[in-house]
């Protein structure tokens, strides 16, 4: 017989009848990802690391030069004086070329999302007496959404448009109007007051809502609100899902690379005052469960002087796009049921989906944020699988070794519990996007937004921190932002969660 016997320091060795000792058990006594992080350093400083010693020898070599050899120098140099100022020509047209066409760097000045008011909350209890009073829904219809709320993620201080608190419903066009002008006016109004700009510095509009499309657009009402200038360059996407926020973010990135020295606004939102489903269809019944108002304003800015007093600067946009699969095209539709009632139905097979569309989409983002030693460790086990081992497991990317936060779409519990085992996330990581969903629901395109203010209201957000915001939207579509945090980032004034981040994390029933 063998027993074990724990020693200091929390290791086990191993002692048999006749009181050796062997060898202790390095998988229980070593904690591997030590080494993995000595493993990942090593590779990506090893440029650094070969530059010192070149370094060194190039200054003993310079040390060595005498007073002499210094003069031989510069009678070389005079010499060849034409073959020199051609090449500083050179040098300096080479430099101001590569200046007036790099990218130009793009500043997340500030933002700010939307906080209804008290009265707009709905609870449980609410929602299923209000359901029930519809009279729309029968009694298997009201069980299957009790059934999605409870196993839902969302808590009991979620919000909805105040035509829906009525009984009957109004979902009229000026009802929706309200919607929309509630929550977009009053992150903008915020966002302006925090940032002190001038509405009229603004040159770049974007605004994505995907299911309230009026007639004037709901830029155009933004632009007769603040009466933006004349020439501004304004954009409404609609019908893009709950990843057109950073579709907009990439939009506005663009179009700060054409336009010089000026402010682009993105609002995201979604309008659920006439987007609430009537009917008895369960696939079409899930939204009603999930989606809630939220809304937010994002500023940013190519000036370079912005940066100072920016939070973030933009560094990747990655847009994933499935829509060439009929399966992925219809899998989040918008269609009427067999009485003629519009809803959005969600096919069985979404979550495949979505992790068909995060596959393809961290193939691309994968080589620009991971350090080497990921991407080694990838390819090398992608040669292996495919000249000797057809069996072998693909290596996963440590996605963690290239981002501090994350920002998951809070579409509900099941897309944040896939995310979190498929790249193998911690309970801190998905922390965020849990808590925006309890707290306010699935506010579609701009949760992400509610997260990354949760994440900076918890004082976790530290200069150099890198951010991953990963969304999924309709077509079927998963597009990623990365972003740089420029400081120690404070929570913006009336940040949505001011009044109640103390008592959060709450614990979540499984």
């Amino acid at each position: 017989m063998e027993a074990a016997e724990p020693v200091n320091g929390g290791s086990v060795q191993i002692r048999n009848e006749n009181g050796s000792r062997k060898l202790p058990n390095f998988l229980q006594s070593v904690n591997m990802k030590y080494v993995k992080l000595g493993y990942h350093y090593l590779i990506t400083h090893l440029f650094k690391l070969c530059l010192v010693p070149l370094m060194a020898v190039l200054f003993t070599e310079i040390s060595r030069l005498t007073p002499d050899d210094l003069y031989q120098l510069w009678l070389h140099l005079q010499y060849n004086l034409v073959a020199f100022i051609l090449l500083s020509a050179l040098a300096v047209f080479g430099s101001t070329v590569f200046i007036m066409t790099r990218p130009r760097s793009v500043y997340l000045v500030d933002y700010s999302c939307y906080l209804p008011p008290e009265s707009l909350k709905v609870k449980y209890q609410k929602f299923m007496d209000h359901s029930k009073l519809i009279e729309d829904f029968n009694d298997s219809s009201l069980e299957f959404q009790r059934k999605i709320l409870e196993r839902s993620g969302l808590g009991e201080e979620t919000y909805l448009p105040e035509a829906l608190h009525c009984i009957p419903p109004t979902p009229t066009m000026v009802a929706a109007r309200q919607e929309a002008e509630q929550v977009m006016f009053g992150s903008l109004d915020k966002l302006f007051e925090n940032t002190r700009i001038n509405p009229r510095d603004i040159g770049v509009l974007v605004v994505n809502c995907s299911l309230f499309n009026p007639t004037p657009s709901l830029s155009a009402m933004i632009v007769n609100k603040y009466k933006l200038r004349g020439n501004i360059k304004s954009f409404n996407l609609g019908g893009m899902g709950c990843s057109a926020g950073v579709i907009a973010i990439d939009l506005a990135k663009d179009m700060l690379q054409v336009h010089r020295n000026t402010y682009a606004v993105v609002v995201s939102t979604e309008n659920i005052t006439q987007n609430w489903y009537f009917g008895n269809r369960k696939a079409m019944l899930i939204p009603n469960c999930l989606f809630r108002v939220g809304g937010t304003a994002v500023l940013l800015s190519n000036k370079s002087r912005d940066r100072r007093r920016s939070k973030y600067k933009l560094v990747h946009t990655v847009r994933t796009h499935k829509g060439a699969d009929e399966k992925a095209f219809n899998c989040v539709y918008q269609e009427q049921d067999d009485n003629g009632k519009t809803g959005v139905s969600l096919s069985k097979d979404l979550m495949a989906i979505a992790g068909e569309a995060l596959k393809a989409n961290i193939t691309t983002l994968g080589p620009l944020v991971l350090p080497i030693s990921e991407q080694i460790l990838f390819f090398a086990t992608l040669v292996a699988k495919k000249l000797f081992n057809a069996k072998l497991k693909p290596y996963i990317p440590d996605f963690k070794l290239a981002f501090d936060h994350f920002c998951i779409h809070a579409g509900g519990r099941a897309v944040i519990d896939e995310l979190e085992k498929n790249l193998q996330l911690s309970e801190r990581h998905v922390e965020a996007s849990r808590m925006t969903l309890h707290r306010f629901g699935n506010t579609s395109s701009s949760s992400i937004w509610y997260e990354l203010a949760y994440i900076e209201a918890k004082g976790r957000m530290k200069k150099g921190n890198r951010v991953w915001q990963i969304a999924f939207g309709s077509g079927f579509k998963c597009n990623s932002a990365v972003w740089v945090a420029l400081g120690n980032v404070k929570p913006s004034v009336s940040s949505p969660w001011e009044h109640c981040i103390d008592r959060y994390p709450v614990k979540l029933e499984l």
